[in-house]
């Protein structure tokens, strides 16, 4: 099973949790002042499953503007995002800066809901849906699809989960063989479990008895359980939200941002160096030695921002800075931010890290910038590198996953067409260019039984059961008997 990660984008009431309520049956409204306010204040979680056995995990974030450093918790791992916009308000302010951050933190897939459409005429409707289409016009939601609903009469809502499932099974999953990573985002105490915290695993598997680290405390733990979804597991992968419960780890010991990590996999550091792109809505170029506030994961650190190969950086622009922060943090190369000022406390710019435990450098050093290019550059052709490999396994297990479903359903059939299979894989919005390369590795690794142009499983073979048995014998020896005259399926029925 593959778990990807959707969230709520949108300005405060335009009905979030509301839609989470209706795709999920889930209220993400978990604590009282929620409740008594009717708001969201901090992120909230549910799921549900998706046709194909893959689960939807949901994360729901508050909308208000004093909340968006909460809304930023959540918005690190997202493969796709829902942006809601209410009928009778059209896109707002919150609306608008959800956006940038989404842009920056460079998620690339994503719904437009018309939430609330039982309040307004369709002429309004209508009016709603072309500003919207006309907000997203230079952003990654360009070319997404909308979709009108009301989370109260539960119009449109099949409609939004079929646009999720299609986009699930367009998009890879998370990197499962990679070292495991958590952001944690609650740290509470739970009855019977001692210290627990949650988080959604960025990549790797857990499983409980597993030697963890915590960063950047450098306190090792062991897993004592795992949590997910209300049941107790045996495992978590990629994707997926999990609870943890710690053994010998006190709750004042860990953060929001503390990062549970394979021991020695990860490093922790004040100073980041990275590639930074200043909103083009930015009110003023940004100047060096500006105090910021660093979003990175599920934590917030203030710092001050050095810019290394410009003077200052104005709305628009990009370059390279390093971020000298108050307290060190554990994050990876790659791993995407955003800077808000501290005072006042608006969105600026976002990022991606290029060396999570940097030294300092002198601003226009021409070789550090150069190391640092280097270092970016090495970067991208890792996550590039480490996607294709992605890509290869989702190929591998799908081509795998379907054959087995086949010959489940069709017992009696030996083996499937090759182009059969790829047309399959190729409507599921998998890279069929992979398609040769696998066929061959799986029989390598003796998965698949190729002979001519059809393949199968390895161990799938036509069994007769006893009543199809008999059925055969007696076909097979009327032939015998009469070879020129086949009995019918009658006579053989009768003659049992």
């Amino acid at each position: 099973m593959n778990f990807f990660v959707i969230g709520t984008a949108g300005h405060v009431d335009h009905g979030k949790t509301a839609l989470i309520k209706a795709l999920t049956g889930i209220d993400c409204d978990r604590l009282k002042e929620e409740k008594e306010r009717g708001m969201t204040i901090d992120i909230g979680f549910a799921y549900f499953d998706l046709p194909n056995g893959d689960c939807a995990e949901i994360i729901d974030v508050p909308g208000h503007e004093r909340f968006i450093k909460n809304m930023l918790c959540g918005s690190g791992v997202l493969d796709l995002v829902l942006l809601v916009i209410a009928a009778n308000e059209g896109v707002m302010p919150q609306t608008r800066e959800h956006l940038d951050i989404l842009n920056l933190l460079g998620i690339k897939k994503g719904i437009i809901v018309i939430n609330k459409a039982d309040l307004v005429d369709r002429d309004w409707l209508a009016l709603v849906t072309e500003q919207a289409r006309e907000s997203v016009k230079d952003t990654f939601l360009a070319d997404a699809a909308i979709v009108s609903l009301s989370s109260v009469t539960g119009e449109g809502i099949e409609e939004l989960k079929k646009h999720i499932s299609l986009i699930c099974s367009q998009t890879l999953p998370k990197d499962k063989k990679s070292p495991s990573r958590v952001f944690i985002d609650r740290v509470f105490t739970k009855g019977g479990f001692g210290t627990t915290v949650t988080g959604t695993l960025v990549s790797g598997t857990l499983v409980p008895g597993q030697e963890v680290e915590l960063l950047p405390q450098g306190i090792k733990a062991k897993i004592r359980s795992l949590e997910s979804h209300g049941k107790v597991r045996e495992s978590a992968v990629a994707g997926q939200r999990v609870g943890i419960s710690l053994a010998g780890i006190k709750r004042e010991e860990l953060f929001r941002g503390t990062v549970i990590c394979r021991p020695g996999c990860g490093i922790f550091s004040s100073l980041v160096d990275a590639r930074m792109q200043v909103l083009p809505s930015a009110a003023k170029p940004l100047k060096n030695n500006t105090r910021v506030r660093f979003y990175v994961g599920t934590g917030e650190y203030l710092g001050r921002i050095v810019l290394l190969d410009n003077q200052e950086l104005a709305g628009g622009k990009q370059g390279l800075v390093q971020l000298r922060l108050e307290k060190p943090l554990a994050c990876a190369k790659a791993d995407r931010f955003i800077l808000r000022l501290y005072s006042p406390v608006v969105t600026v710019a976002g990022g991606q890290v290029i060396n999570p435990a940097a030294v300092r450098h002198k601003r226009f050093d021409s070789q550090a910038l150069a190391e640092l290019v280097d270092a970016e550059k090495m970067a991208e052709d890792e996550f590039k590198a480490s996607r294709h490999a992605a890509a290869e396994h989702t190929f591998h297990e799908k081509c795998l996953a379907w054959l087995e479903d086949l010959h489940k359903k069709n017992p009696f059939r030996l083996n499937v067409d090759k182009q059969e299979l790829k047309s399959h894989l190729s409507s599921q919005g998998l890279d069929v260019s992979l398609f040769e390369k696998t066929i061959e590795a799986l029989v390598k690794d003796g998965l698949l039984i190729l002979e001519k142009d059809k393949v199968r499983l390895k161990g799938h073979s036509v069994r007769l059961g006893p009543e199809q048995a008999r059925v055969k014998e007696k076909i097979e020896a009327g032939l015998l008997k009469s070879p020129f005259a086949p009995q019918s399926l009658r006579l053989v029925n009768d003659g049992k």
